[in-house]
């Protein structure tokens, strides 16, 4: 007897949990989901100049050697130029054997066993003086000109209000959207942010260091600007007609 009223209290919980179970799962909530781009443009502060000292010997501590004189003579004639000391920055310094050199003939070149390079960067806020700089430098024989790029103190400032503009953009292609299709955009569900960076493509200067060698200025123009760019995903829920 007590078997018999098991098995109906069980058949009875199954029967009222069916319904349950055979439930369908709720309508997924229909979206628009739209990326937007964004640029913004910002007034340059400073420009840096990459410059590269080069010395080379028959061993490491006379190349080293060498090249710390002749950095002296760098800084000294940089400093000469109205660059604070502050301003110059070792970005590498490195010390290898001198690869291999053929003269005309295929045959193999002596040359000091070891070269030493030593990287500064200089960064100037005279931007209208860069090309003179420049010049200075390719005058000298101690450095090498290697770069020339142009930055803002700023830069979150400029990826902001990049992201602003890519947002407001985002919205604008959403609203469009959702216009033709003949609904409103409901509630915001979701932001993936995506790169916020500056564009700012550099010049080729080896043709122009090439032809100004021995000049007193090189004809570098600056940037009236630096554009930053980026890109936001937005998502909104789709509801009815407006």
């Amino acid at each position: 007897m007590r078997l018999a009223v098991a098995v109906a209290a069980a058949l009875a919980a199954l029967s009222l949990a069916a319904p349950a179970l055979a439930q369908d799962p709720a309508p997924r909530q229909p979206t628009i989901s739209v990326m937007g781009t964004g640029e913004a443009e910002l007034k340059p502060d400073f420009a840096r100049i990459h410059v590269t000292v080069a010395t080379q010997a028959d061993t490491v501590a006379q190349a080293s050697a060498a090249n710390n004189t002749a950095t002296e003579r760098v800084l000294a004639r940089i400093q000469g130029l109205g660059v604070k000391r502050e301003d110059i920055r070792t970005v590498n310094f490195q010390v290898f054997q001198t690869p291999p050199q053929l003269g005309p003939d295929g045959k193999e070149v002596k040359t000091p066993k070891f070269s030493a390079n030593h990287q500064l960067r200089i960064t100037t806020r005279d931007l209208d003086g860069v090309g003179r700089l420049a010049g200075e430098i390719l005058a000298s024989g101690d450095m090498t000109f290697q770069s020339v790029a142009f930055g803002l103190d700023r830069q979150e400032e400029g990826g902001d209000r990049a992201r602003e503009a890519a947002v407001r953009d985002a919205r604008r292609q959403a609203e469009i959207y959702a216009a033709a299709a003949g609904v409103s955009l409901g509630r915001l569900l979701e932001i993936r942010d995506g790169s916020a960076q500056p564009f700012e493509p550099q010049p080729d200067m080896r043709m122009s260091m090439a032809m100004a060698k021995g000049a007193e200025s090189v004809p570098i123009v600056p940037p009236a600007t630096i554009r930053y760019t980026a890109n936001v995903q937005l998502v909104w829920e789709m509801a009815g007609k407006p």
